[in-house]
C-alpha cells in the first residue's frame, strides 16, 4: 500500500502516446502503485521524432533515437523521473547522464504475421507490409516472389490499413499484439530461427537520471532479461547496428551457467545473409555477442 499525504513521492514516467507505449508504461506504473510504498506514479505522453516523420522509412530519416528523443529532453529538464521504452528502439550509445536502469521480463520474442480479418492464409494477392530492413530481407527468404511494402505507424494503424485492404498480410512483433490483447490477431509465428528478432525485441528497457536513486524498482528488474539484453546490444554495438540495420540477434538462458545467441548478418549491399549461433557463459553476455559479430562479420 502506498503512503499517504505529503510522504507520497510522484513518479512521472516518460513514455510515446501510442496505445501499446502506454500499455507498457503502465506495467511499470502498476508495479509502483502496488509495491513500492511511499510512491505513487503517473504517465507523460510524448510524441517523438519517429512518430510524426511516418512519411519515410526509418533508416530513411537519417536520425539516431528516433523514438526517445523527446523522452530523454523530459528527463533532462525534469518534466520526468523514469522512461519506459521498447529496448529494441534504444540507440546503442545512452547518454551517462541518462543510465539504463534495468529491464523487464521478456515477453515473446518472435515476430508474427497478421492476416486481415477472414482470411485463413496469405494468398500473395495483397503486399506484405513490415517497416523493418531486417524483416524484409528475411521475407524475401521466406516468401520468395512476394511483394512487400513499407508500413509505418502505430500497432492499430497498420492493423486498419490491413483489414481496409492495403496490405495482404502484415508482419508484427508477438509481444505487442499480446499486450494489446491482440494475440487472436495472429496467424502464424515465425520461430527464431526463421526470422531472426531485431535486438531487444519483447523486453521494456527503464531509464533514469544518473546520481538518483531508483532502489524502489529493484524488484521490478529480471535478471535473465538482462543478460540477455546485454549480450544482444553488445553484438550490435560491435556491427554499428541500429533499429534500421538489417541485422538481427536473438539471446536466450539454457541453464545457470550457459546461455545460446543466435545472429543474422547482412553484407553491404543486403544480398548476402549470414547466420549462426554460439553458446557461452551466462556470466560473460557481452564477451559472447561480441564473438558471435566478430565471427560473422569476419565470415
Amino acid at each position: 500500500m502506498n503512503g499517504e499525504g505529503q510522504n507520497v513521492k510522484k513518479i512521472r514516467i516518460g513514455t510515446r502516446k501510442s496505445a501499446l507505449a502506454c500499455i507498457q508504461a503502465e506495467i511499470v506504473a502498476e508495479y509502483i502503485r502496488s509495491r513500492c510504498e511511499g510512491y505513487e506514479a503517473e504517465l507523460v505522453k510524448l510524441t517523438t521524432t519517429g512518430d510524426r516523420i511516418l512519411s519515410k522509412k526509418l533508416d530513411e530519416i537519417g536520425e539516431k533515437g528516433l523514438f526517445v528523443k523527446e523522452l530523454d529532453i523530459a528527463l533532462t529538464d525534469g518534466k520526468t523521473e523514469l522512461s519506459v521504452h521498447s529496448l529494441k528502439d534504444m540507440p546503442m550509445e545512452v547518454l551517462n547522464e541518462l543510465p539504463v536502469l534495468g529491464f523487464s521480463a521478456r515477453e515473446d520474442a518472435r515476430d508474427v504475421l497478421v492476416l486481415p480479418k477472414g482470411v485463413k492464409e496469405y494468398d500473395r494477392n495483397g503486399p506484405i507490409g513490415c517497416s523493418s530492413n531486417r524483416r524484409i530481407l528475411q521475407l524475401k527468404e521466406l516468401y520468395p516472389g512476394a511483394k512487400i511494402k513499407t508500413v509505418r505507424g502505430n500497432v492499430l494503424t497498420r492493423l486498419n490499413r490491413l483489414d481496409g485492404g492495403e496490405y495482404g498480410a502484415l508482419v508484427l512483433a508477438a509481444a505487442g499484439l499480446k499486450r494489446l490483447g491482440l494475440s487472436g490477431r495472429i496467424s502464424r509465428y515465425f520461430t527464431v530461427e526463421e526470422m531472426i528478432p531485431a535486438a531487444g525485441q519483447g523486453i521494456l528497457c527503464i531509464q533514469g537520471r544518473k546520481d538518483v536513486s531508483y532502489d524502489f524498482l529493484e524488484d521490478f528488474f529480471d535478471e535473465e532479461a538482462g543478460v540477455c539484453a546485454r549480450c544482444e546490444r553488445a553484438y550490435m554495438m560491435y556491427l554499428n547496428g541500429g533499429c534500421s540495420v538489417p541485422i538481427g540477434v536473438y539471446a536466450e538462458i539454457l541453464d545457470e551457467k550457459q546461455m545460446k545467441v543466435t545472429g543474422l548478418y547482412y553484407d553491404e549491399a543486403g544480398k548476402a545473409s549470414r547466420r549462426m549461433c554460439m553458446t557461452g557463459e551466462r556470466s560473460r553476455p557481452e564477451a559472447l555477442g561480441i564473438e558471435l559479430a566478430r565471427t560473422l562479420r569476419g565470415w
